[in-house]
């Protein structure tokens, strides 16, 4: 494919829209027109994710923000004549006598949501949550993320896992603050190396490893992951606790557990029961030592994996999930046996999902105590996703 066949590409792929994640939105589309080689699958990832990640700055760049004004804006912004892709035939159609207007006026300042690549609407809740160091979370939400692993205990050791990944020329790192964890460089697909398929370590990013250390699981214990997703927190509470004890791993959204049982089985993880359904035996009333409850939300910590998710989200949206959050968290509240624990997680870098959640259920279940500080993370700070977690005791 000619560079300007990739850019049509990439505006049809942004034009056909809806709910769909990025990255089925480009797997359809390249499922759909097979003759786009590698090289050409890659440059159009990286252009469609490039204009995704810039939306703000370069739609105040064009004064519009359909695709195709979007990717005049990408072109510029890498010091293209935009004239030599916009041509026609397998490229995008010449450029508008309005486009090149656009193009020759000079930009204007850009407001503080447009340099920080976010909803206006949501700069006051992301001031209250970043406050003077806005303006460089935000700049590190604009980076690719890296690819961080948790190394399977119960089958391999991290050293080992290194040491055949730079064998592989892989290049890798040792995060801080966590003795099973690994960060290789973004882009980096390690799904079919041996050593995943094997078992010696999945995916995972490092906050949501790191919220899985601190809630403290341990080799016996009776934990519920009550909204688990596709298990990726059950799988490393397994290892946590040795494989000894018991995990009931639940979601509301069955299809998403389904690759638990396999991965599981890889894992050489025997302790995970998946609920079907809410309620009978395996659950009962007050009997876990430990619920953990990563809630739906925002997806807002993720916007380095999945830029889409912060111009599709709503202030009804936000509304909604509140009240899923709440419900869940008084539901895992019910769940939770004296003395035990409950840590309520958010992929979320929003109060309004997070702080302001944990005080609304204190203050409505007052036999709940905070056992330890929250922990906050973001790209700046942590260098990983942004994520929220609060551990609380119950006491009677």
């Amino acid at each position: 494919m000619t560079p300007a066949a990739r850019l049509q590409a990439a505006i049809e792929i942004l034009s056909a829209g809806g709910a769909r994640p990025l990255d089925r939105q480009l797997k359809d589309w390249f499922r759909a027109h097979r003759f786009a080689g590698s090289k050409d699958r890659h440059a159009i990832t990286d252009r469609v994710y490039d204009i995704v990640r810039h939306r703000a700055r370069f739609a105040h760049r064009m004064g519009r923000d359909d695709p195709r004004a979007l990717a005049i804006a990408a072109v510029l912004a890498v010091g293209d004549a935009p004239e030599s892709l916009f041509t026609g035939g397998y490229g995008p159609s010449p450029l508008t006598d309005a486009e090149r207007t656009a193009i020759a006026r000079a930009p204007s300042p850009e407001p503080g949501w447009v340099a920080g690549e976010y909803p206006p609407w949501l700069e006051e809740e992301l001031t209250r949550a970043f406050g003077a160091g806005l303006e460089a979370e935000m700049a590190a939400f604009q980076a690719r993320a890296p690819v961080d692993l948790r190394v399977n205990t119960l089958k391999a050791r991290r050293a080992d896992v290194i040491a055949q990944l730079r064998a592989d020329n892989i290049a890798c790192e040792v995060p801080a603050e966590l003795d099973d964890a690994i960060r290789c460089p973004p882009g980096v697909n390690l799904t079919a190396h041996p050593l995943f398929l094997s078992g010696a370590f999945e995916i995972q990013d490092w906050a949501a490893q790191r919220a899985v250390a601190l809630s403290e699981a341990r080799p016996g214990m009776r934990v519920l992951d009550l909204a688990a997703g596709a298990g990726g927190k059950s799988l490393a509470l397994a290892a946590a606790m040795q494989n000894r004890g018991g995990i009931l791993a639940f979601d509301d959204k069955p299809e998403r557990l389904a690759p638990l049982a396999e991965r599981a089985a890889r894992a050489g993880v025997s302790i995970i029961t998946i609920a079907q359904a809410r309620g009978g035996p395996l659950w009962g009333n007050g009997r876990f030592d430990l619920v953990f409850l990563d809630v739906p939300c925002s997806g807002s910590g993720t916007w380095r994996r999945q830029p889409e998710l912060k111009w599709r989200l709503t202030p009804e949206r936000l509304t909604e999930l509140r009240g899923i959050q709440d419900w869940l968290f008084a539901d895992g509240a019910r769940h939770t046996a004296p003395g035990g624990k409950l840590v309520y997680a958010t992929c979320s870098i929003l109060p309004q999902e997070n702080q302001d959640r944990v005080a609304a259920f204190l203050s409505a279940h007052p036999m709940f105590k905070r056992a330890q500080p929250d922990f906050h993370a973001s790209p700046a700070s942590t260098a990983s996703d942004g994520f929220y977690a609060a551990f609380l005791m119950r006491e009677n």
